[in-house]
């Protein structure tokens, strides 16, 4: 049981998966839990489970972050409950299905969850956290963000969007004391794979993470306060080269004129 107090974790998709082990470790750290998921039977096993192996207090949100009106209620939640002092946004979902094979009715559904609701609940979070000096916010994006070729676009744009949106906001919070990180896993051992259409029991071995590594390694990166955790990447040094050359390309991307390569020859 752990007795230190730290506030209460907010987590979406937490009823299975990488959700449910932040909610694991985020108690055993000594964070009170609201998990947010559409399952509200999972969830209560969930929270019944974790309140009685850590003591913690754990509230169940049952909400389907897709649905208009239960992204409002969650959204209310974060602006009036001043104890939550750290958002997870980990809900989402995701396919193997080449993009224009894809419905775009899925797609668009998933842009709404994958985009505009860690964007709305960010926006309801944060403003609470300033006022309090201290809260953080994990995003849970994917190596996709800067892979877009490995799987499908409107994916792999919406996991980019993430690890864009939280750069920029920690850019705008870094003297502030509020934290952001974004998590980029790679292929991990979870439901996602069946759900997309392709079980993880497919995919090579040596690439696949199981997902209480991913976490405990995610967590980790948080507690070094790192912006852009990516644990299935060994060779730091390239995501490092990648980030000084996005940085140095940063003061040359306007200019009054176009670039030689684009005038036409005389």
């Amino acid at each position: 049981m752990t007795q230190t107090r730290q506030g209460t974790a907010l987590i979406t998709g937490a009823s299975s998966g990488i959700g449910a082990l932040y909610a694991d470790r985020l108690a055993r750290r000594g964070y009170d839990l609201l998990l947010v998921a559409r399952n509200r039977e999972r969830l209560n096993t969930l929270a019944r489970d974790i309140s009685t192996r850590t003591g913690r207090a754990v509230e169940v949100f049952p909400a389907d972050l897709n649905d208009a009106l239960s992204l409002a209620s969650v959204e209310t939640r974060l602006r009036q409950d001043a104890s939550i002092t750290l958002l997870v946004n980990n809900a989402g979902i995701g396919t193997h299905t080449p993009l224009l094979d894809s419905d775009v009715e899925q797609m668009t559904r998933m842009i709404a969850l994958n985009v505009t609701a860690p964007m709305r609940l960010s926006y309801a979070a944060v403003p609470g956290f300033l006022a309090r000096g201290a809260g953080a916010v994990i995003n849970i994006s994917s190596i996709v963000a800067v892979s877009p070729e490995t799987l499908n676009g409107v994916y792999g744009g919406s996991k980019a969007f993430v690890l864009a949106f939280s750069q920029s906001l920690q850019h705008e919070l870094a003297d502030k004391g509020v934290r952001v990180q974004a998590v980029l896993p790679g292929a991990t051992a979870t439901d996602f794979w069946a759900i997309g259409g392709l079980p993880v029991e497919n995919l090579p071995a040596h690439i696949v993470m199981r997902a209480e590594e991913l976490v405990d390694a995610a967590l980790l990166g948080f507690d070094r306060g790192e912006q852009v955790t990516i644990p299935s990447l060994h060779p730091v040094e390239k995501w490092n080269s990648y980030e000084a050359a996005r940085r140095a390309m940063a003061g040359h991307l306007s200019s009054n004129t176009p670039a030689p390569r684009y005038r036409a020859a005389p």
